[in-house]
Formats: C-alpha cells, structure tokens, sequence
C-alpha cells in the first residue's frame, strides 16, 4: 500500500474541518469520466461523515488522454485564487463534457469572476505551477491513474463505489 508522500497543509483545498479525525485525499483529473462518477460518491461520502472528515482535492490532469483537463485545472486554481476553488471544482464536474475554453470562460462568468482575467491567466500559465506541483506530489505517492484516493495518508485500493469508501473510512476511523 502506497503512502501519501506530500502531507496535507494549508496549501491545500481542504473542504471540512481541518481537525477532523480522516483526510480523504483525491487525486482527480477534471475531464476523466471515472473522476465525474467518483464526484457524486465523494460528495455523499462527505455528507455521511460529516465533521469526522476532511476531503482534499489535488490535480492530476492526464493530458495526455483529456486536452481540457489541464486548462481545467489551472481554471480551478484560478477561482481559488478569488477563494472559490470549491465552487468551481463543483462546475467543473457538473460540466465536465464542456471544458472547452469558451465553456471555461462561461463557468468562470457564472461565478461572478472576469474571464478575460481567465483567458489571461490560461496563456500566461499562471497557475501551471500550482498544478504541477500536485501532480508531482500525486506521482511520487504513487498515483498513476485517476481518481485515486488515500484515507489518512494511506492509498485506497479497493474500489470508489460510495459501500467501498464509507467502509474504509470507517476501518480507518476504528483504527484511529
């Protein structure tokens, strides 16, 4: 089993207590159709455990196999870069058959944010660094395909589905 080789800090998007007793951490790629089926599951995952849990989003954007994923990305940390990762991470999910630019530029609208700041930002690769570094850390824990997840430092190998992870989680917390 694969150890998570970048702790969690304050760089990260931590959504849920900070002091909660599991980190759930997920590598994810934007335009990747298992991370779209993961995100719903995440999400219940989230609400089940509640304040027991933290959920971490890191990018691993396999561009190779998805041509939007990495500008979809550095759009992500664009947002949170005006403190609104979370609800960009949720649009681009939601949207993640339309990660085109001129769809990025309208999701980047929606949330009240300047696409031309966008656009600027996506030429300049402002934020590819950020990106990188996630996906960098991701491959030297291991990671090699996405969504992979790690439950207290620890991978996850077993399946995503919402019985698999809750189950997990819940041996984790045990052991805690």
């Amino acid at each position: 089993m694969s150890k998570l080789s970048i702790a969690v800090s304050t760089k990260d998007h931590i959504q849920g207590h900070t002091d909660a007793s599991i980190t759930l951490v997920e590598y994810g790629d934007y335009e990747c159709p298992s991370c779209g089926q993961a995100y719903p599951i995440v999400k219940r995952v989230q609400k089940h455990f509640a304040k027991r849990l933290a959920f971490v989003f890191r990018n691993f954007p396999l561009s190779q196999m998805h041509p939007h994923a990495e500008a979809a990305a550095e759009t992500a940390e664009f947002a949170a870069s005006h403190n609104k990762f979370w609800e960009m991470h949720d649009l681009l999910y939601e949207n993640q058959d339309r990660l085109d630019e001129e769809h990025l530029s309208a999701l980047t609208e929606e949330l009240g944010l300047d696409p031309a700041e966008l656009q600027e930002s996506l030429k300049s690769k402002a934020f590819q660094a950020r990106v990188k570094a996630d996906f960098s850390g991701g491959v030297r824990s291991g990671v090699n395909g996405t969504p992979t997840f790690f439950i207290n430092g620890q991978r996850h190998d077993g399946s995503y589905d919402y019985d698999s992870l809750v189950d997990a989680i819940e041996q984790a917390y045990a052991s805690e």
